[in-house]
């Protein structure tokens, strides 16, 4: 375990062509190569904010790495693309205010690119009707779509 209060965790998010994303996420060290998330993911799937991940400390990546979500934290998210970008009174922020009035919360990656957050508080089946309503564009990352309808998959 890190001395540091906060530490990086790393995610390979396996891409079409056979490549791999890489996101970090911070997250607090909580022993035995445990880690709770401190942010929302924007790339990766099957976890959360504030969820207990396993990322024992990896030497060819020379960081903690993602093995297995420990604990889950009840958080969900799903993640929006907004067009047009978010810009104060424009109905990108008007989405993402009701969004935020029903009771999520998010990180944007810019002003296009938001990941939020459904506590477990938060019907999500609202959320995603909302979603629909508004013809936004959007993905279910966690729980994933697959593990939501396994027989579509």
């Amino acid at each position: 375990m890190s001395n540091d209060p906060t530490a990086k965790v790393l995610f390979r998010v396996p891409d079409e062509e056979g490549g791999a994303t890489v996101e970090t996420l911070w997250a607090t060290p909580v022993g035995n190569d445990q880690y709770k998330l401190d942010n929302s993911p924007f790339y990766a799937y099957g976890v959360s904010w504030e969820d207990t991940v396993f990322a024992p400390f990896d030497t060819q990546e020379g960081m903690a790495t993602f093995q297995s979500v420990v604990a889950r934290s009840g958080n969900r998210t799903i993640r929006i693309i907004f067009d047009p970008p978010i810009s104060s009174g424009n109905a990108s922020d008007l989405v993402l205010q009701n969004l935020v009035a029903l009771g999520c919360s998010y990180e944007g990656a810019n002003r296009s690119y938001i990941s939020l957050n459904i506590p477990s508080s938060v019907d999500l089946r609202r959320v995603h009707s909302y979603l629909i309503e508004v013809d936004a564009q959007w993905e279910q990352a966690d729980p994933t779509y697959d593990s939501m309808f396994p027989s579509e998959a």
